[in-house]
Order: C-alpha cells, then structure tokens, then sequence
C-alpha cells in the first residue's frame, strides 16, 4: 500500500466534508466505546489483566529471541516451515516464491494487517493470482478498491447503501438493501472461492512458543475456512506475536475481544498447528509462517519498545477525537489512530509522516484504555522531538513554537494575554458559541467553537476560592 500520510491535513478536511463518511463514522463512534466500558466494568479482575499482560508482554520482549527460536522449533516439529523476512520486500518474495511454487491460480485471504503492511495483495495480483478477501469488511473495501480504514472493522466508513451499491455493481441484481440480505450474498458469493482456492492466508493474533500453534479470532469463520481449505495455509505475523505458552496467549485472549469489539470473547477463536496430519479429516498439505521484522528489531533496540506491545484491538482508535472525525484513510497508511500515529513514522520514516504524531490532542484516552497499557501520548511527544532535532519541522511552525515559548516562560505575560484572549472571545460569542474566528476556520468551518466564560480558569479557582 502506497503510503499517503503527507496528505493528512489535506484529506482529513476533505474527510470531515464528506457526509456519507460522517454518517458511518457517526453510526459507529459510540458502539465500541460503550461496548468495551460495559465488558471492563463486567470483569472485577479488567485492571488487574491489563497490568498483568503489560508485564508479561514486557518479559517477552526482553526475550524474544529465545522464545522465536523456541517457536520455530515447535512449528518445525509439527512438520511447518518458519520463513524470516527482514523487511516488506523480502516477506512478499517469500509469500510468491510458495505460492508460486504450488502454481496457486486462486488465494483466499483472512484478516491480515500485516499482509496490508508489506503491500501482499498487490504483488499476487501482479504475478497473476486472483486474490479473495473473505473477511466481510475486508471483502467491501476489496470491491471499492480502498485500503482498510481501522484495523478491527476495515469498512467501518461505509454506510449500508454503499455498501448496498457495490454488491449490485459486482454481483448484479436485484439490489439488496437489508444487512442480512447483503450478508447472504457475500457468504454466498465468497463459498465458492474457498473450494477453488490454492493457498490460504491468515494473519496470526498469537504465535505459541510452546506448541508452535498460530491463534486467529474473528466473528465470521471466514479465517477457518481460509486455513483448513486450501492446499497451503500461510501465517503472516511480526516478529512481537509470539506468546509463551497457550495459558499465556488465554490472558491476551481475555482482554483482546473485550478491548476490541465490547465482547466477552470473539465467536470464533481458532488454533492451528502444522499441516493435516494422517488422521485429521481436513487442513492444508503445507503449513508456512512467515515472520516480518519490517522495523520492529530497530523499535526493540529503542525508546519505542513499548509499541511492540500492542496487540491490534483498536481500543485506542475508537476512543481518539481525531479518528472519530476523519476516519482511517486521513492517515495515509494502514495503521491509524494513535497506535498508526506512532508505528507509521517509525516504519515509513519521520519526514514520511510529519503530521501524524501532531494532530495528537493528547488528551490521554488512547493510554487509558490500551488493554497493555502503551503509553501512547508519550511516544507521540517523543516522534514530536525527534522531528525537531531532526530539523524536519515547518519554518512557520518553528517561529510559532519561538512565539509560544517566550510567551509560556513569562508568566505574568501569559496571563495578560491570556485575560484578553478570554475576554475578546466571550465578547464576539453569539450564545456561547463562536460561528466564524480568523485563523480557526479549519475549527469554525464544520463546528462552532465553544466560547470561554470570559474569564480564564485561573480567575474563576481564585474567585471560587476567595482569592484575588
């Protein structure tokens, strides 16, 4: 996938204008959040797990050669192949050179951000493979010719109708327009495709040291039919997947589902664990796995490390103001929100990416709800001054930091501007909202601008307090 994410401020307005967009992202911004609240407040034990997996993620990463090379034992005992890929490039030469070699004509693919990572997809095409996404969302946005916009719910910034529309364009009529009738045309269509298929793709949630399993969770069963259908099964995984043991892999599960989508456990939680064997009744010949790297050694090597403990939920996304008003594709890439915020300019590049940690609020909610508790605004503020003693920042953002920090430094300064500011802008309020201000019209031009009470914060405690 070409990245974007120079264009963010460009397609992030282009994003708020876009009604269709608002309407599906409007549809959406409450149901994980108060889904996840429920499920958390649900379990006494929530915090503990959270506290629990960041440690033993911690452990991992402090181990994690030990426990690959551990993992590629087990999976080379259960008659796999582990492959190594230090990069996208490698990792899509290794994915052909399989495919290629069971001349596959046609290959199934379940949910994989990794596969979207190293730009999977586009190099089957390329070298002649039909490519069959068999995730729902994933399916959509494949026929809409679109990147996933989240990472749990890739066609989240659709609505019914469109997504009504591009059935009726590639299945032809009649058109359906109920959710369940577009569901049955999908399963419909796609069920063919898993008997024809000659390789199946997966991502992997979780990678088990001890038993060299892969572990996938979906609510369609689209993964296990990818998986247990074809000819050879692939796994596409980084590097920091790799979990212990399966009482390990039990905790994340535990948090995964409950973080992700609000729900106790996803319907379908596969494990997989070699090829068939004689006395299995189905399941692929060939069982690879093909562990990517792509940048993630440099991020253990460093201050990122903590990055590496995210296991893909979404919690962070759903729960950021910014996400909630662009949408995934504003990004540029395939990782969004918060956690695309600081993967995207560690794995494309600072300069790549300039504007992503910068639209941060950092108003903390993404660290609050990470089920392995990354704390996100802190990374994000670390990229913000790697890319100043980089010297990557704008000259006009420059002389407004000069501007802001001679006056942050002078207090009594700050507070007379400050006074004034308040003042002005309680004075031009129309009942208690601004409509239009120079110089926030990217603010003002889509929403009112809430005025201040006419005094600042300050004033109002010392007041409050009987003080002057």
């Amino acid at each position: 996938m070409e990245i974007r994410s120079k264009e963010f401020k460009k397609r992030s307005v282009f994003a708020i204008h876009d009604a269709n967009l608002q309407q599906a992202l409007g549809k959406a911004r409450g149901g994980f959040v108060g889904k996840r609240a429920q499920q958390a407040a649900e379990l006494p034990e929530f915090e503990q797990l959270r506290e629990e997996a960041k440690n033993t993620k911690n452990h991992i990463l402090d181990n994690l050669d030990h426990y690959l090379e551990r993992y590629e034992a087990a999976v080379t005992k259960a008659g796999g192949q582990v492959h190594w890929a230090r990069d996208a490039e490698e990792a899509r030469k290794i994915i052909l050179d399989i495919c290629k070699r069971v001349d596959a004509k046609t290959v199934t693919k379940g949910k994989s951000m990794v596969s979207e990572e190293i730009g999977l997809n586009e190099a089957l095409i390329e070298n002649g493979m039909e490519v069959v996404e068999t995730d729902l969302g994933e399916y959509i946005i494949q026929l809409a010719h679109e990147p996933p916009s989240h990472i749990i719910a890739p066609a989240v910034h659709k609505t019914k109708d469109q997504v009504s529309d591009l059935f009726e364009a590639a299945h032809g009529g009649p058109r359906k327009t109920e959710v369940a009738d577009l569901v049955n045309e999908a399963r419909r269509v796609l069920r063919d495709k898993y008997f024809r298929a000659d390789v199946g793709i997966t991502g992997g949630n979780f990678l088990v040291a001890e038993t060299g399993s892969s572990i996938i969770v979906t609510n369609e069963g689209n993964g296990d039919l990818t998986q247990t259908l074809a000819k050879v099964h692939i796994v596409t995984s980084g590097i920091e997947r790799v979990v212990p043991t399966l009482d390990d892999a039990t905790l994340f599960l535990r948090l995964l589902a409950r973080s992700a989508t609000g729900q106790e456990t996803e319907t379908y939680t596969t494990i997989s664990t070699g090829p068939r064997r004689a006395e299995d009744l189905d399941g692929p010949e060939e069982y690879h796995v093909v562990l990517v790297d792509n940048g993630r050694s440099k991020m253990l090597a460093g201050r990122f490390k903590e990055m590496l403990r995210c296991i893909r939920c979404g919690a962070c996304m759903n729960h950021c103001p910014v996400y909630g008003a662009v949408g995934g594709h504003a990004y540029g890439w395939v990782y969004p929100g918060p956690m695309g915020s600081v993967l995207t300019p560690l794995i494309k590049g600072l300069d790549n990416a300039y504007d992503l940690p910068n639209a941060c609020t950092l108003n903390g909610r993404c660290a609050s709800v990470c089920p392995v508790k990354i704390p996100l605004p802190d990374l994000l503020r670390e990229l913000r001054h790697m890319q100043h003693q980089q010297d990557i920042t704008p000259a006009m953002q420059k002389r407004a930091l000069k501007v802001w920090s001679f006056v942050a430094t002078r207090p009594k300064l700050y507070h007379a501007l400050e006074q004034i500011g308040a003042r002005v802008l309680s004075g031009i309020a129309k009942n208690g909202s601004i409509r239009r201000l120079p110089l926030a019209s990217g603010w003002t031009d889509v929403r009112d601008l809430p005025a201040p009470a006419g005094r600042t914060f300050l004033e109002l405690w010392q007041g409050k307090r009987g003080q002057r």
